[in-house]
C-alpha cells in the first residue's frame, strides 16, 4: 500500500510548472531548427499512444499512462488489451491497486499480474474481486497470508467469475477425485480457470478415445493434472502417434506413466528413443525420459 501511495503521490505532485522549473536556462538550451518539433521531454510524449487531446482530457490521460508506467506496467499493452482503461478514472485504478495490496499482493507483483490480466484494472472490487478472495479462503481453505502465492501462480483467478467459472470447475474436479485443496490451489490452480465443457471434459474424452477406460483416464489426470492443460492437437495427438507408430509401446505404459505427455516430443522423446534404439537398449518410459542427460548417457554406455 505504501508503494502504491508513493507512486500516486509522486504522480499527482508532477506538474507542467515543475517540469519548466527543471529545464536549463534558455541560454543553455540548443535552438531547434524551425522545421523540427521539440525533443520529447517525458515518458508520456514517447509513448505511442500519446496524441494531442483537449487540455483537461489530455492531462488526465497522460497521468494515467505515467501512473501505469511508474508501476512497471506496459501501458500500451494494457490499453490495447483493455480499452475500458481509457475511460476509467485514475482514482478507480488506484483503489483497485490499494485493495490488491491489502490482500498481500506486492508492488513488484503488479507488472506481471496486470500484464497478464489488464481487465483487473477495470474490475469491480465488490462484485468481482472480493468474491474471488472469499472463494480462495472458504472453498480452497487458503489462509490470507498465502493469497499472494496463489494469485501469482494464476493471475487469471482475479478475472474469473466465481459463480460461472471457479465453482463449477472445482465441483467437477472434486467429482473426478481432486480432494487435496492445497495441491489444487498452490500447484494446479490453472485448472480452476479452465472451462469444464470446452476444456476439461474434451481432454478426458480424448484419453478415453485412445483406448483407456474412463476410470483409467481419470486416474491418469489425477496422477498428472497437467494433462488437463495440454493441447489435444499440438500435444496429445503427435506424441501418441509417435508412441504408437515409432516406439511401438504398450498402452499400459502410458497408463502407468502419463507424464509422458509432459516431455518435449523433439528434444526428449524422439531424441532419447532414437539413441536407445541405436544402442539396442529398451528401458521403461520413466527411465527413458526422467533420467538426466548424464544418467542416460551412462545407461547407454553400460549397455554397449
Amino acid at each position: 500500500m505504501a508503494a502504491a501511495a508513493a507512486t500516486m503521490t509522486a504522480f499527482h505532485s508532477y506538474s507542467p510548472q515543475q517540469q519548466q522549473q527543471h529545464q536549463p536556462p534558455q541560454s543553455q538550451q540548443p535552438t531547434d531548427p524551425p522545421q523540427l518539433s521539440k525533443k520529447p521531454k517525458t515518458i508520456l510524449h514517447k509513448n505511442p499512444l500519446y496524441t494531442p487531446l483537449p487540455s483537461k482530457l489530455s492531462h488526465q490521460f497522460k497521468e494515467k499512462i505515467l501512473c501505469l508506467e511508474l508501476m512497471g506496467i506496459d501501458s500500451g499493452k494494457a490499453l490495447s488489451s483493455n480499452p475500458l482503461i481509457h475511460s476509467t478514472p485514475l482514482t478507480s485504478i488506484h483503489t483497485i491497486i490499494t485493495f490488491l495490496q491489502s490482500k498481500g499482493i506486492y508492488q513488484k507483483d503488479l507488472p506481471r499480474i496486470i500484464g497478464m490480466c489488464p481487465n483487473i484494472l477495470t474490475s469491480n472490487i465488490t462484485t468481482d474481486l472480493i468474491p474471488v478472495f472469499n472463494f480462495l479462503s472458504k472453498d480452497l481453505n487458503i489462509p490470507d497470508q498465502d493469497f499472494r502465492k496463489v494469485i501469482n501462480k494464476c493471475p487469471r483467478l482475479l478475472v474469473s467469475s466465481v459463480k460461472d467459472q471457479l465453482k463449477p470447475a472445482l465441483f467437477y474436479l472434486k467429482r473426478l477425485g481432486f480432494h487435496d485443496m492445497g495441491q489444487l490451489a498452490y500447484q494446479d490452480c490453472v485448472l480452476l480457470v479452465s472451462n469444464v465443457e470446452k476444456t476439461l471434459i474434451p481432454k478426458l474424452d480424448y484419453l478415453i478415445s485412445l483406448g483407456f477406460s474412463k476410470p483409467e483416464a481419470v486416474e491418469m489426470v489425477l496422477r498428472c493434472p497437467g494433462l488437463f492443460t495440454f493441447s489435444v492437437d499440438k500435444n496429445f495427438k503427435p506424441k501418441f502417434e509417435y508412441f504408437e507408430r515409432e516406439m511401438k509401446r504398450d498402452l499400459n505404459e502410458l497408463k502407468s506413466f502419463p507424464q509422458f505427455f509432459a516431455f518435449s516430443l523433439e528434444k526428449r522423446i524422439k531424441a532419447r528413443h532414437l539413441q536407445a534404439l541405436e544402442c539396442g537398449v529398451e528401458v521403461s518410459l520413466p527411465v527413458l525420459l526422467k533420467s538426466t542427460d548424464e544418467e542416460f548417457a551412462e545407461l547407454l554406455r553400460e549397455c554397449d
